[in-house]
């Protein structure tokens, strides 16, 4: 079984969503929300899945039950994180154990949150490109003059992304490691969505 896993997920870049929020903000499932006669998260799973020569791990927490029937398990690998109530860490930190599970040779993957309704195939596909050309370890999206997610890390960084804790997140690294992050435009990355105001400025 060991074997046949190695060959189906070996030169692939691992996209992991995170989806494993409560929500609170909003006070119900953003994961959930209507969006593109589907939903925010599957959404962002249908773009990634666009992505050619990649797979996709999605990391559920709060309301674990409720969003994975609405997931398919062929599609995508699911996982989900007992400790999501301590912050965006712990699912980091999941996701990438549960790459490391499927593929301990993997060489680089993408972070990626289910709340930003403007991410298409073309910015996990422009992250990768990036990534190949330059060889720099970070590719990470640039927005609002800031850089974040969805953000590309080499596995020399894997063992710090281990390492994050409670409310840290890919930042810590992109900021650490500056001289080695290149990034790429994502318009309308800052969108993200987590009021009821901003749900309904999609619409607008």
């Amino acid at each position: 079984m060991k074997f046949i896993m190695e060959n189906k997920f070996q030169n692939k870049t691992a996209i992991i969503i995170l989806a494993a929020g409560s929500s609170s903000r909003l006070g119900r499932p953003k994961q959930l929300l209507e969006y593109k006669e589907s939903t925010l998260l599957k959404n962002t799973i249908s773009e990634a899945l666009k992505v050619h020569a990649a797979f996709v791990i999605v990391v559920m927490g709060a309301n674990n039950e409720i969003i994975g029937k609405e997931l398919n398990p062929a599609e995508i690998i699911t996982c989900f994180n007992a400790d999501w109530e301590t912050g965006m860490a712990s699912s980091i930190v999941k996701g990438l154990n549960e790459l490391l599970l499927l593929n301990p040779d993997c060489k680089e993957c993408i972070l990626a949150v289910c709340d930003q309704p403007f991410v298409t195939n073309l910015v996990f596909e422009n992250l990768i490109s990036e990534y190949h050309k330059t060889g720099k370890g970070i590719i990470a999206s640039s927005y609002s003059e800031t850089l974040g997610t969805p953000v590309l890390f080499h596995k020399k960084y894997f063992d710090e992304l281990l390492d994050l804790k409670g409310q840290e997140g890919a930042k810590k690294l992109i900021r650490k490691y500056a001289e080695d992050v290149i990034s790429i435009p994502f318009e309308k990355g800052n969108i993200d969505i987590d009021t009821e105001e901003d749900y309904n400025k999609l619409f607008e």
